[in-house]
């Protein structure tokens, strides 16, 4: 929590000040995670800017935390390091990159004056620039190299102290953040800015907090041990002897007495358990657990009136923990069995070719796994793997040559970094966006024909598939001229929303008319976990009759928040 801000006197900043500075930058981003995710331009309801970005610096927030005492150069390995390995999405794998430019600097020195700081933001523009193959204004790129442009423009201008030097390169990446949707129109369309950008500005003013002394809490929480799963014992749920907890608040209509609120107090206790029991002279808050709420809110209802009042089933939530332990229970035994699969697989000779996809959903994951895939990263929209996940599968698979599908357009950026930080093995990043394509990809693989041409092969094929995706709105806005209301169902392209509205069946027909042409001639339906396969199968039938030249497949693939993933070949 910030308190207080003390006056500013240093002109450099040493190991320990930019430890400090780097650790509430990460602070301030990961307070403002939720607000960022906001700003995503799809209004998908798994828009995760802010937390890629939050999760690749708070990675690297962990290593500094443990740089005891604060040394420069050690201070910059764990700040590239970690944030590199801890790279989730194109926006976390940019600020990576932004990240291990600037490190790459300030190694060298024990102190940094502006002048080093202005060279280390050239080095980070640079560095995140050439990251991106095709890089794109109006995104946190520019913002990047608006704060870098102010940086080198201030940096010999002696009439500019520290303070006001880090002050000027902060109000120049915010002025340049107001502009990014001038640069994009597809920002100005939905009414924000970049979302990318904004994490940035928040890292670098929560930077400037400490600069200037506020008062931060510094502690990085390291990850949670995992959960054990709690047994409970056949008769727990006869030990709960008063089934529903029963809260709310007494709007007195007189100040209780003494005698009331004994007499009140003595009535709860014969109705059951659990007594908590405030009041002064306009409320009374109550709670009990009881077998009858009604004879409870009865007797309340003679002191005056009640609000906030909230009644749960105790012996209900018993049944669905239970039902979640035994979930929970037969997880944590396949994950077992997946491990010892795993091992033996390490154990037996390198095979020339393995792969690994990105997978979400139980009968995707069975496809994938039908094709050949040797090990799957739970993730994908829902949640960006990071770099070191990417890594760590990489070391699970015992082959000499790797192929990665990310199947997710927003994964591909940390696939190709964990490529470059594995010398072992040979890693090939197959730019799958959609899974559909990383299916076809696997389809297509034949063993015989070798590395080098099965890559090409994978690389071609890719191209031929088109992908809708139906989900929900999570807000109102406008893109590509197409008006989107909350909890509309929106058809979504590889590139652009194709179609959106209320009615989900007008948003599959109006999708699929712009994914199907003359030349396609096969269809596949993977539904949703909320979707019934009553459902799919009607709309499998829709789509034969409106197509009858192409094939159409209906596949369970369970993933969440996505209605349907449709392919079209």
């Amino acid at each position: 929590m910030i308190k207080e801000e003390k006056q500013v006197t240093t002109q450099t900043i040493d190991a320990s000040l930019l430890a400090r500075m780097f650790l509430a930058g990460a602070k301030n981003l990961d307070a403002k995670k939720e607000w960022i995710n906001e700003l995503n331009v799809f209004p998908v309801p798994d828009g995760d800017t802010g937390t890629n970005m939050s999760m690749t610096i708070m990675s690297a927030a962990k290593e500094v935390s443990a740089v005891q005492p604060p040394v420069m150069k050690d201070l910059a390995k764990a700040i590239a390091s970690g944030s590199l390995r801890g790279a989730r999405g194109n926006s976390g794998v940019i600020l990576s990159q932004l990240f291990r430019g600037f490190t790459k600097v300030i190694a060298h020195y024990d102190t940094l004056d502006k002048l080093i700081i202005c060279e280390a933001f050239q080095k980070a523009c640079e560095t995140a620039y050439k990251a991106v193959m095709k890089p794109k204004e109006g995104t946190i790129l520019t913002v990047a190299k608006g704060a870098a442009d102010k940086a080198l423009e201030l940096s010999c201008d002696d009439d500019y102290s520290m303070e006001e030097y880090l002050a000027a390169i902060v109000d120049e990446a915010e002025r340049v953040l107001a502009l990014t949707p001038e640069m994009l129109p597809v920002l100005k369309q939905a009414g924000v800015v970049d979302s990318g950008g904004q994490g940035l500005v928040q890292v670098l003013k929560g930077a400037q907090d400490a600069f200037l002394g506020k008062e931060i809490d510094y502690t990085i929480e390291g990850a949670a041990p995992s959960a054990g799963i709690v047994k409970i014992s056949a008769q727990a749920e006869e030990e709960i002897r008063f089934g529903y907890c029963t809260e709310f608040i007494i709007v007195l209509k007189d100040p209780l007495t003494e005698e009331e609120e004994h007499e009140y107090r003595t009535f709860l206790t014969s109705m059951g358990d659990s007594i908590v029991l405030v009041a002064d002279d306009e409320i009374v808050k109550t709670h009990v657990h009881t077998n009858d709420p009604g004879l409870v809110l009865q007797k309340a209802l003679t002191y005056g009136s009640l609000s906030r009042i909230k009644i749960d089933n105790m012996r209900e939530e018993h049944q669905e923990k239970l039902i979640k332990d035994a979930a929970r229970l037969a997880k944590e035994q396949e994950e077992q069995e997946r491990r010892r699969e795993e091992e033996q697989a390490a154990n037996a000779p390198a095979k020339e070719m393995g792969f690994i996809a990105v997978s979400i959903g139980d009968g995707i994951n069975e496809v994938f796994k039908g094709l050949g895939v040797d090990y799957l990263i739970e993730g994908g929209q829902t949640m960006n793997p990071s770099t070191e996940d990417m890594l760590k599968a990489i070391e699970k698979v015992n082959a000499k040559t790797i192929f990665i599908f990310p199947n997710n357009k927003n994964i591909i950026l940390a696939a190709n970094q964990a490529a470059s930080l594995e010398d072992e093995k040979e890693i090939i990043v197959i730019p799958t966006k959609t899974v559909p394509q990383g299916i076809t990809a696997m389809i297509n693989y034949v063993p015989e024909a070798g590395v080098e041409n099965n890559k090409n092969t994978m690389l071609e094929v890719i191209g031929t598939v088109k992908t809708g995706q139906v989900t929900y709105a999570v807000r109102d806005t406008v893109i590509d001229d197409i008006e989107i209301k909350e909890g509309d169902y929106m058809g979504i392209g590889d590139s652009s929303i194709l179609a959106a509205g209320a009615d989900m069946d007008e948003v599959i027909r109006d999708m699929m008319s712009k994914l199907v042409d003359e030349e396609s001639s096969f269809i596949c339906v993977y539904y949703g976990a909320d979707v019934r396969e009553e459902d799919a199968q009607a709309l499998g039938s829709c789509l034969e009759e409106a197509y009858p030249d192409c094939e159409v497949e209906i596949q369970n693939g369970g993933q969440p928040i996505y209605y349907y993933l449709i392919s079209v070949e």
